[in-house]
């Protein structure tokens, strides 16, 4: 039997990567994109992708991608939430407006996207719903912690669906990587330029040197770390094991992350701050 998955922000990096892995081993891809462009490029990847324009922020847009969705088939196996965004900023002086933006991406998005797709979830002997979260949500990682909370606010939300649900053929796995070399990291970039201007003046003199460094680090992550491929990889294998664990480390700075959390707050603070200290200067 056919099965049928439905990946957020498709268009690019890692659900690109992962649309095209499970498409080329008999998947049925849903491939969510907002540009025409995009769905057009997706469509000569591989006859198993289906593009659909979705915007996770836009109940509409939701609507509308599930109607389609439904013409296709009356029953989904699994739902991939890719789509998402990283926002930076000082707790100190970040505008609130960034931080609903962001929520309304990573976590308000997601939950909007699964809320639509357990029904047609419910109709499957087996389902699943993988998170990709990030090594972000250990809540580590000074002046991105608009980014952190979104993913350890969406592990939680998600963690909560697997104690109430009645469905129990429904798994819900999150993928925590570390670096990944995608474009996310430059349009992070972008967004982050943007609000970056609405800070005041105050603001900007007091973290000059930190944003900076920031913008700088971003802009190099974009080439460097794991391969969307990698993640991927493991995207498939979830789908395809018979019990998948509740989560995923994968890459080694995801791991030290999660080892990191483990240690008293304070020991931990002092370490990333004082790393954040020495690698700035």
């Amino acid at each position: 039997m056919e099965k049928y998955v439905l990946i957020t922000g498709s268009s690019s990096g890692l659900g690109k990567a992962a649309a095209l892995k499970l498409a080329s081993n008999g998947f049925k891809v849903f491939a969510g994109v907002r540009k025409q462009e995009d769905k057009e490029t997706l469509e000569q990847l591989h006859s198993n992708i289906i593009p659909v324009f979705i915007d996770v922020t836009s109940e509409e847009s939701v609507n509308c991608a599930f109607e389609k969705i439904k013409e296709k088939t009356d029953t989904l196996y699994a739902l991939v939430n890719n789509a998402g965004v990283a926002l930076a900023g000082p707790v100190e002086y970040i505008p609130v407006d960034i931080l609903k933006k962001q929520f309304d991406i990573n976590v308000f998005g997601a939950i909007r996207v699964a809320q639509k797709a357990l029904p047609l979830m419910s109709r499957t002997d087996d389902c699943r719903i993988i998170n990709i979260s990030s090594m972000a949500s250990y809540g580590i990682f000074p002046f991105i912690s608009p980014y952190c909370v979104s993913k350890k606010a969406m592990d939680m939300f998600f963690n909560s669906l697997i104690i109430e649900c009645k469905m129990p053929n429904l798994k819900v796995i999150s993928i925590k990587p570390g670096v990944v070399a995608t474009p996310i990291w430059q349009k992070s970039v972008d967004e982050s330029m943007k609000n970056l201007e609405q800070l005041c003046e105050e603001g900007k003199q007091k973290y000059s040197k930190e944003f900076d460094f920031l913008i700088k680090n971003a802009s190099q992550n974009t080439n460097k770390g794991l391969q969307p491929q990698d993640i991927a990889n493991l995207v498939y294998k979830v789908l395809t094991i018979k019990n998948p664990k509740l989560s995923y480390n994968i890459g080694k700075d995801s791991v030290l992350a999660r080892f990191m959390s483990y240690l008293p707050q304070n020991l931990c603070n002092f370490i990333v701050k004082t790393g954040l200290e020495k690698r700035i200067n």
